[in-house]
């Protein structure tokens, strides 16, 4: 406290950013503020003057740090940045913002086309989303290519045979001059931005116009694709509720919440019909006020969100309204204006809004009661089928991945409380094995999952129950209830002998057969046969899937990477980006052979030097 009290008093009058520590030198929160000196001071009051969430976590704060910016919008920006970064524990954030998909036309390309992206990029294509539903979004892109037939493929070579897609009229064919002229191609473009930013009448209006004078000039057949692409418009925008008669563009925002998880609901109107909608849930708002919850929500949301509207109605009005006026205005490029729906429509609309977040979160809720249900009873049927002394809420399941002996990995996953925890999963490539070993290759797997955590808990116990910079990274401090091995009775006792020589053989492990779906105990003659309905097999029937999938992939990606090397690798001087480079102008290693110095010296990033060099030791003509 004292090194705290000391920081108190250095700091600025300025606007800026500040980071809150705990004694591990972990960021657990990060705020904004107009100053820094009275903004962080407001932290460290008498405890009766704080709520209870401030308490907890100024009861943890182990150091702080802050940066300092030239005004309020900055520093909001740099706290947005660092919340995505680091995620602290007592910010309120977007649960699973990372993986949002967001539709990508690519603007950026000779030819535009539509592709799923899981993040936005100054590139200069432009983004839809995000979408919180990723079958939503796979519905719309399925729409679009149907109705608006831009290429799909990754390359456009000219004079290249048509694909099927051209064959069923869902690609416009550039790759063929008589096929598509630049202004058609144009065209298309520009109505399928019209359509994903909800200007249907707009479009609608253009798709006539050209209907009209496809007919005047005995255009018949194209008259009649436009007349189709009309009627399929028509049907979407009928379907869509008009709920403001004054052609607005808006996002309406409201929210609810239970307990700790509060849900958002953003209903997108585009010149007055609701055009689509999309909820997002947010962890970390228990005891925080509404405007709090909103403010933080904004930042997050519309720091990635493609479109900014003019106009964003909320049920509160956020503390520092201005500030994120001016910020969202940034990113529109344009004025937008955070109003409260206090009356009238506007209130009718919020509440529609409000009465739907309400409605997920009891979704989730309902859902959420289904899943531990039938969770808890697999549990239970588990631990009585085997006879297991206490409910094996954390189970561990280890797989071996390799062909013919070749890069040979093992996985290991977690499943707690029966549903997978990724966080903990593991993957180990195997070192000591040489060949086609399942045995042995479970064995130094086992081996090393037990002895890094035995080192764990002993280093943990040394620092008190807190992990620092002396101990590093803990992964695998947390020993399982139970352990399932992936084979029969010979990968089983591989493992048992190494958990038996560590000291933990007191946990209960099996193996699971895949040929019969059995378990093998230790020393047991007969395998243990679980009904083919139960609960409890579908739990390890999951979890050995899982660390199949998990091992195999890890492999795949070692037996890739190595696929992947290629002359190129052993050139001197020619590291990943020139090989990435050569590879993209000529396509193949025959081609690079077989092109000039001066061709070669020309690729970006390389020299003539460099050129010699891959010359010299590649050959050709």
């Amino acid at each position: 406290m004292a090194v705290i009290e000391d920081l108190l008093k250095r700091l600025p009058e300025r606007p800026g950013v500040y980071l809150m520590k705990d004694r591990s030198g972990q960021i657990i929160y990060v705020g904004k503020a107009r100053s820094l000196k009275h903004r962080v001071r407001s932290y460290f009051q008498p405890a009766r003057n704080l709520p209870a969430k401030v308490l907890a976590l100024v009861d943890q704060v182990g150091d702080l740090d802050y940066i300092t910016t030239d005004s309020e919008v900055e520093a909001l920006i740099l706290e947005s940045n660092l919340i995505k970064r680091h995620r602290p524990k007592y910010n309120i954030k977007l649960r699973d913002d990372k993986h949002y998909p967001y539709l990508k036309l690519t603007l950026n390309e000779t030819w535009p086309r539509v592709v799923v992206t899981r993040g936005i990029k100054k590139d200069g294509a432009k983004y839809f989303g995000p979408y919180t539903y990723s079958q939503s979004m796979r519905e719309t892109l399925r729409l679009l290519r149907r109705l608006f037939p831009l290429r799909t493929c990754t390359r456009v070579e000219a004079h290249q045979r048509p694909c099927l897609e051209y064959q069923i009229g869902r690609c416009l064919g550039p790759c063929q001059p008589g096929y598509a002229g630049r202004e058609g191609y144009d065209l298309a473009v520009k109505d399928l931005i019209s359509f994903l930013e909800g200007k249907q009448e707009e479009l609608l209006h253009r798709l006539r116009q050209r209907m009209d004078e496809a007919a005047e000039g005995l255009q018949f057949e194209r008259a009649a694709e436009l007349r189709d692409q009309i009627q399929a418009v028509e049907k979407i925008a009928e379907r869509q509720k008009i709920i403001s008669s004054g052609l607005e563009d808006q996002d309406v925002i409201g929210w609810a919440r239970d307990g700790d998880e509060t849900c958002v609901q953003v209903f997108f109107v585009r010149e007055g019909k609701l055009v689509g909608r999309e909820h997002f849930i947010l962890a970390g708002t228990e005891g925080e006020a509404g405007p709090e919850v909103l403010e933080a929500f904004l930042k997050q949301f519309y720091s990635d969100a493609a479109l900014v509207p003019p106009e964003i109605l909320l049920p509160d009005e956020p503390e520092d309204r201005a500030v994120l006026e001016e910020w969202l205005a940034r990113r529109r490029g344009g004025r937008v204006h955070l109003r409260r729906a206090l009356r009238g429509r506007k209130r009718e609309m919020l509440a529609m809004v409000e009465q739907n977040a309400r409605l997920v979160l009891e979704n989730l809720a309902a859902e959420r009661e289904r899943a531990k249900a039938a969770t808890d009873g697999a549990i239970d049927l588990l631990q009585q089928a085997l006879g297991l002394p206490t409910a094996p809420r954390r189970i561990e399941g280890f797989d071996i991945s390799d062909i013919m002996g070749d890069e040979t990995v093992a996985s290991m996953v977690v499943f707690q409380d029966g549903k997978p925890k990724r966080s903990d999963y593991r993957r180990f490539r195997i070192r000591t094995v040489q060949g086609p070993n399942d045995f042995a290759a479970m064995a130094e797997a086992v081996e090393r999952r037990f002895h890094r955590g035995l080192q764990e808990r002993e280093a943990l116990a040394g620092a008190g129950g807190r992990p620092g910079a002396a101990i590093g990274e803990v992964k695998f401090a947390e020993l399982p209830d139970l352990l399932i091995i992936d084979g029969g009775k010979g990968q089983l006792s591989a493992a048992r002998e190494v958990m038996g020589r560590l000291g933990v053989g007191h946990i209960p492990a099996y193996g699971l057969a895949k040929e019969n779906e059995w378990l093998f105990a230790e020393g047991a003659p007969d395998p243990i046969v679980l009904p083919r309905d139960s609960k409890a097999l579908f739990l390890l029937q999951r979890l050995r899937d899982e660390a199949h999938r998990f091992a195999i992939t890890y492999h795949r990606k070692l037996h890739g990477r190595a696929a992947t090397r290629s002359l190129l690798d052993d050139v001197p001087g020619i590291g990943a980006v020139r090989k990435k480079a050569l590879l993209r102008r000529f396509g193949s290693l025959r081609a690079i052979r077989a092109a000039s110095v001066d061709e070669l010296a020309a690729v970006e990033g390389m020299t003539r030097v460099s050129a010699e060099k891959v010359k010299e030791f590649l050959g050709g003509e």
